[in-house]
């Protein structure tokens, strides 16, 4: 497989985890299913779903970074993966909860990323 794709997937995967680890506990409680868990389990389980995220996070990187071999620099992999953060939380937050809409600022936010990512790019 080509390294950028799988870098690619990897920070696709790992940013889902993250998503469920730092926004899921919310819906579970909203839900009624995590309403009396003390704190403390509450972030034990995020950490938890957050090594998943890191077992993915991590090789991505190492695959991606050209350092090692692979198609992206330092800057790009970060950028690349701040639109991947923002396109999972926005499909988590459609999916997952009722009250969220996504208004025409945030769309204009996402542009702006993606505009970030064509710019990291330019030589």
């Amino acid at each position: 497989m080509n390294t950028a794709l799988l870098t690619l997937i990897l920070l696709v995967v790992s940013n889902v985890f993250m998503t469920f680890a730092w926004y899921g506990h919310l819906k579970l409680s909203s839900a009624g299913i995590s309403t009396n868990w003390p704190l403390y389990v509450v972030i034990l389980v995020s950490w938890g779903i957050a090594l998943l995220e890191y077992c993915c996070q991590v090789p991505a990187n190492r695959i991606g970074f050209e350092g090692n071999g692979g198609p992206f620099s330092l800057m790009q992999l970060k950028v690349i993966q701040e639109v991947i953060t923002l396109v999972v939380f926005i499909v988590f937050s459609l999916l997952l909860f009722d009250g969220f809409t996504l208004k025409w600022n945030h769309i204009a936010a996402c542009v702006l990323l993606i505009l970030a990512v064509w710019l990291v790019f330019l030589d």
